[in-house]
C-alpha cells in the first residue's frame, strides 16, 4: 500500500503557500484487497537529505493512529516567510504493519505583512506624451495603453536563490532579462478586490546573472478598471482608475547575504507594442512602437521615464491558494476557408476560450491585420450579435519583419472560429493555432459509454467547464458579462467536481461570495460583485450555503465550512427575519425562477420557499459537523416548520405540487418537501407530464440538475434515459445534432423554426444545463457515496443500466484515491467492474433478474476475497466490498437484457 498525490493546501508542490499552518494530504494505492491505513507518520526538514536524519528534522509527528490522509494540519514549529519545507508521509496498514512511504515539498510565500517592502508603481500622467488610442473602429478608446515598466540592478554575484513576488491592479506579465516569467496568465486573477487581491511566487533562480540585470513587466487593465460585466462605462470604476504593479524580488547568496529589488521610484516607463488591452474587447498590438531590449540590461531608450509612487503599503494581499490560470492546451485549426474579399474564416471544430497565435511571414511594416471572434457562422459569416458590446477583436499591425508572431497577452474570448483580414498572403492552417486558457485544476474524471452521442454531451459539457473556469466560475466566456453567478455555480458543482478537482478553486471563490454579503445577511446574485448589488435571488444566493456543504461532503473540506458558517446562517436568518410567516415572498431579489425553462413557469414562490427549506436544512448538517450543537437545533426545528409550511401551502391532497411543473415536482421530491404517503402520486405526476410532452423536458437552470437524478430514484430510470437520448426540441440532443460542442446557455439557443434567439442573450458556451454530467457519473455509470459519507469513504456504487447504452464507465480520482464503476451487457449477462481505494468501503448494487446468479470468475461471489458481505434486494443484489478491484456478473435484468 503505497501514499500517492501528496498535497499541501489541496495543490501539489506550491510555491508560495499564505497558509500559517497548512494542511496536508494523501492518497493510497494497493493491488491488495481490504488494504487500509491504520495510522500514519509525518516527517519535515527544510532540506530533502534531512528526512533521512532524525536529528535535523524540523517536526515528526510520531506514529498517529488514524484511517485518514486527509487534510491533516501541519502542527509542527511556527512557519518561516520564504521557506522550503520538504515532508514524507509513512504509512501502517490495517494489521498494523509498516507500508508505503512518499514525500513532497511545499514552499511559504510572505506570512507576514511586514515582509513586503515594496511600493505600487504605475504611470506618472504629467511625465508621458500625449498617446493618440486605436481608431474605434478596432477597439473602444482606451484611457491609456498598458504600462511597460522596468528596471536595471547589478549582482556581485549569481544567486542561489530567488523568488519574484508579484501582483497587479490589473493583469500582468512580469519578465526578467529580457525572458517572461513563468506561465501564468491573467495573473494576479479576479477576487474581490477591496477585501484581497493575490500575489504569485516565481522561482527566477536560473534567470539571474551576475553583473547586470533588468526586471520589467507590462501591466494592462484587466478586471481592475477596464469593462466587466454588463458596465459600459469605461474605466468601470469597480476598483480603481489606472493599473499599477507591485513587486518584490528577493535573491540569496553563497555566503548567506541578500539582495532585495522593489517596485520604488527608481522605476521607468513607457507605452509599448501593446496599444490597448481589454478582456472583453481585445488587444492592439503594433509592433512599430516596439522598444528593441527594452525588458534587458543596457536598453538605451531616453523614451522611459520616472514612475509614479501610487501606494507605499501593500493592502490586502493573499497568497494565490489554487491553481493559477494557464494555457494548457493547443487546438490546431481544422479549416481555413478564403472568403471572395479575401478574408479568411478559420474553423477550429471546437468552441474554446482562449486566443490564437498567428505566424505571419512577409508582412510589410504598417500591414493592419485584425482577428474577429465568433462562436457560430450565420450563413457562412461569423455570428456576432449575441456579443453584444463585447467586441472580441484583436487587432495586429505588422512591423516589418521577415516573421512575426501576433499572441495577445491581455485579453481571453470564446470562440470557434475566427475571421482574419487583410492577411498579407496565403493563410495556411499550420500558422494558426488557438492556445486554451482556464485555471489549470487537475483534471480527474473521465465518463464514457457506447453512445457517441452521450460522449459527445460528455465532452460539451467538459469543455464548458474549461471554458468558464476563467478566473472565476463564470457564467459565459465571450459577451460582456463574464460574471461569477452563484447560482449557474452551486448548480454544476457536483458535475464539476467529477471531472476535475475544483477543491481549492471553488473554496477560493467561497471567500469572494462571504466578501459580497450584504449587513443584512443577503448573498449577492454574482461574486466578485461588479455590475449587480443587488440582494441574490432563491437558488442564487442559496450557494452561499451548497457549496461549502458541497467542498465538506466531497473533499473533507471542514475549513471552509467552518468558514462560512456565520454567512451561511446569516443568510437563512436574513431570508426567516423577511418572512416570518416562512414562505419566501418577500426579499427574493431579482427572483428569477427556473431560468430559461420551456413553454412553462414554475411558481417563483414554490421555488423560493423550497430553497429556503434546503439551505436551513443543510446549514442545520453543518453546525453538527461543527459541533455547534444549539444552533443545530435551533434549526433543525426551523427546517421542520418550513417543510410543514411548504406541504400545506403547495403539495395538495393528490399529490400535485402548486404549479403542476416538473421543476415544482423535482424540488418537492429532491428537497423532501412531499410527505411520504403521496411521493409515489408525485411522482407520478412528474412522470405523466414528461409523457405527455413526448418525452421532453421543460426545465431550467434550477430543475434540468435535478431531473435524472429524481427520476432515477423514483424508479423511472426508463425516462431518464428517454430524455438522454432524446434528440428532438429541447434537448441535450438536439443542440448536439446542430453541431454543438459546449453546452448551449439556453435549450433554443438555435432552432430550425426560429433560428437563432435574441442576441439579448444567447451564449453557446454555459455550463448550466450540462449539470446533468453529475447524474452520468453517479447513476449510469455509478460512482456515488452514502449519505453519511465524505470524502468517499463510505462508496455507493449503484450502476443503472438502461436506454440504448450496452455499456457505460466511469473513473474518478476522489480525495481517497481512485474509484471506478462501469458496467456491459453481453449474452444476457451483467458484468460489472468496481475499483475501492484504500481505506474506503463501498456498497455495490447490481441490477440482476436474478441474485443467485452473481458471481465472481466462476465461483459465487460470497465468501471471495474482500467481498463482506451478499444479499438480495430490490436493486438485484447488494454486495459489501473492502478496498481493491472486482470484476462480478449476473444474469442481467429483464429489463434490459
Amino acid at each position: 500500500m503505497t501514499p500517492y498525490g501528496l498535497q499541501t493546501e489541496q495543490r501539489c508542490e506550491p510555491l508560495g503557500v499564505g497558509e500559517r499552518q497548512p494542511r496536508l494530504s494523501w492518497k493510497l494505492e494497493s493491488d491488495r484487497r481490504g488494504a487500509a491505513q491504520s495510522a500514519y507518520r509525518i516527517t519535515a526538514a527544510e532540506r530533502a537529505a534531512d528526512l533521512d536524519d532524525p536529528d535535523r528534522l524540523i517536526w515528526d509527528s510520531g506514529r498517529r493512529e488514524s484511517p485518514d490522509g486527509l487534510l491533516v494540519p501541519w502542527d509542527g514549529p511556527a512557519l518561516r516567510s520564504a521557506t522550503r519545507y520538504h515532508w514524507r508521509v509513512q504509512v501502517w496498514d490495517e494489521t498494523g504493519s509498516p507500508a508505503g512511504s512518499a514525500q513532497s515539498w511545499f514552499e511559504t510565500g510572505l506570512l507576514h505583512h511586514e515582509d513586503w517592502t515594496a511600493a505600487w508603481i504605475g504611470r506618472d500622467p504629467a511625465a508621458q506624451p500625449h498617446v493618440d488610442p486605436p481608431g474605434e473602429e478596432d477597439l473602444p478608446p482606451m484611457d491609456s495603453p498598458p504600462l511597460y515598466l522596468r528596471r536595471e540592478f547589478q549582482l556581485e554575484h549569481t544567486p542561489v536563490r530567488a523568488r519574484l513576488y508579484a501582483t497587479a491592479r490589473g493583469v500582468y506579465e512580469p519578465r526578467l532579462n529580457g525572458e517572461r516569467v513563468g506561465d501564468v496568465e491573467l495573473a494576479p486573477g479576479w477576487t474581490e478586490y477591496h477585501h484581497r487581491l493575490q500575489y504569485q511566487t516565481y522561482d527566477v533562480t536560473t534567470m539571474l546573472r551576475t553583473g547586470a540585470n533588468a526586471i520589467a513587466a507590462i501591466v494592462a487593465d484587466g478586471w481592475w478598471c477596464g469593462y466587466v460585466g454588463f458596465d459600459r462605462r469605461r474605466p468601470a470604476r469597480h476598483y480603481g482608475d489606472q493599473p499599477a504593479l507591485l513587486a518584490q524580488l528577493v535573491m540569496e547568496f553563497a555566503d548567506g547575504s541578500r539582495q532585495v529589488v522593489t517596485t520604488d521610484a527608481s522605476w521607468s516607463e513607457h507605452p509599448g507594442a501593446i496599444r490597448a488591452a481589454d478582456l472583453l474587447m481585445g488587444e492592439y498590438v503594433d509592433r512599430r512602437w516596439h522598444v528593441p531590449g527594452w525588458d534587458r540590461a543596457g536598453c538605451p531608450d531616453a523614451r522611459f521615464v520616472a514612475v509614479a509612487v501610487l501606494d507605499a503599503t501593500p493592502g490586502p494581499l493573499v497568497a494565490e491558494p489554487d491553481h493559477p490560470v494557464r494555457v494548457v492546451t493547443e487546438m490546431p485549426a481544422v479549416e481555413v476557408t478564403r472568403r471572395a474579399s479575401g478574408r479568411y474564416v478559420v474553423d477550429f471544430g471546437q468552441n474554446v476560450v482562449g486566443h490564437v497565435r498567428l505566424t505571419l511571414r512577409g508582412a510589410p511594416e504598417g500591414q493592419r491585420i485584425v482577428l474577429r471572434h465568433a462562436e457560430m457562422l450565420a450563413d457562412g459569416e461569423l455570428y456576432v450579435a449575441n456579443l453584444r458590446t463585447a467586441r472580441a477583436t484583436d487587432v495586429y499591425v505588422c512591423g516589418g519583419d521577415e516573421v512575426e508572431v501576433f499572441e495577445p497577452r491581455f485579453t481571453f474570448h470564446g470562440f470557434r472560429y475566427v475571421e482574419i483580414d487583410n492577411h498579407p498572403g496565403e493563410l495556411v492552417t499550420a500558422d494558426i493555432v488557438a492556445r486554451v486558457v482556464h485555471n489549470d485544476l487537475p483534471w480527474t474524471g473521465r465518463f464514457r459509454c457506447s453512445d457517441p452521442m452521450v460522449n459527445q454531451l460528455q465532452s460539451n459539457i467538459t469543455w464548458g467547464q474549461r471554458g468558464n473556469f476563467v478566473a472565476v466560475p463564470t457564467d459565459c466566456p465571450q459577451r460582456d458579462e463574464r460574471l461569477g453567478w452563484l447560482a449557474d455555480a452551486q448548480i454544476f458543482a457536483p458535475t464539476a467536481g467529477r471531472n476535475a478537482d475544483v477543491a481549492a478553486f471553488l473554496a477560493r471563490w467561497m471567500r469572494d461570495v462571504v466578501d459580497g454579503q450584504d449587513a443584512d445577511g443577503a448573498f449577492r446574485d454574482v461574486a466578485p460583485v461588479v455590475s449587480l448589488h443587488r440582494e441574490a435571488a432563491p437558488a442564487w444566493g442559496d450557494a452561499g450555503v451548497i457549496i461549502p456543504w458541497y467542498l465538506w461532503r466531497t473533499y473533507g473540506d471542514r475549513r471552509v465550512l467552518a468558514d462560512s458558517f456565520d454567512a451561511m446562517r446569516a443568510w437563512v436568518r436574513h431570508i426567516h427575519r423577511h418572512n416570518p410567516d416562512l414562505r419566501w415572498r418577500n426579499r427574493t431579489g431579482n427572483s428569477y425562477g427556473d431560468w430559461l425553462q420551456v413553454d412553462v413557469t414554475t411558481e417563483r414562490e414554490v421555488l423560493a420557499t423550497a430553497y429556503f427549506a434546503h439551505s436551513t436544512h443543510l446549514v442545520a448538517q453543518a453546525a453538527e459537523v461543527l459541533g455547534r450543537s444549539d444552533d443545530a437545533t435551533e434549526l433543525r426545528q426551523l427546517h421542520a416548520r418550513i417543510r410543514d409550511a411548504f406541504i400545506d401551502s403547495y403539495v395538495h391532497a393528490d399529490g400535485t405540487v402548486e404549479g403542476g411543473t416538473q421543476t415544482a415536482y423535482l424540488l418537492a421530491l429532491a428537497f423532501g418537501l412531499v410527505p411520504q404517503r403521496l411521493v409515489a402520486a408525485a411522482v407520478g405526476h412528474l412522470a405523466a407530464d414528461i409523457e405527455k410532452r413526448d418525452r421532453r423536458l421543460t426545465t431550467g437552470f434550477v430543475g434540468v440538475a435535478l431531473l435524472c437524478p429524481v427520476l432515477t430514484e423514483h424508479g423511472r430510470t426508463d425516462l431518464a434515459y428517454a430524455l438522454l437520448h432524446q434528440t428532438d426540441y429541447p434537448s441535450w440532443g438536439y443542440s448536439i445534432r446542430h453541431g454543438a460542442t459546449t453546452i448551449w446557455e439556453r435549450w433554443d439557443g438555435w432552432t430550425d423554426h426560429a433560428g437563432f434567439q435574441s442576441p439579448a442573450m444567447n451564449s453557446f458556451n454555459h455550463y448550466s444545463l450540462g449539470s446533468v454530467g453529475d447524474w452520468l457519473y453517479g447513476r449510469v455509470a455509478g460512482i456515488d457515496q452514502t449519505p453519511s459519507s465524505v470524502a468517499y469513504r463510505e462508496l455507493l456504487l449503484r450502476p443503472q443500466p438502461g436506454g440504448r447504452l450496452t455499456w457505460a464507465h466511469a473513473e474518478q480520482e476522489t480525495a481517497r484515491g481512485t474509484v471506478a464503476c462501469g458496467w456491459s451487457i453481453a449474452d444476457n449477462r451483467i458484468t460489472v467492474t468496481a475499483t475501492v481505494p484504500p481505506g474506503s468501503t463501498a456498497v455495490l448494487q447490481i441490477p440482476t433478474a436474478d441474485p443467485a446468479s452473481v458471481r465472481e470468475g466462476d465461483a459465487p461471489v460470497a465468501g471471495q476475497p474482500g467481498v463482506l458481505g451478499v444479499e438480495p434486494s430490490a436493486a438485484g443484489a447488494t454486495l459489501r466490498l473492502a478496498s481493491g478491484r472486482y470484476t462480478i456478473t449476473a444474469a442481467a435484468p429483464d429489463a434490459v437484457s
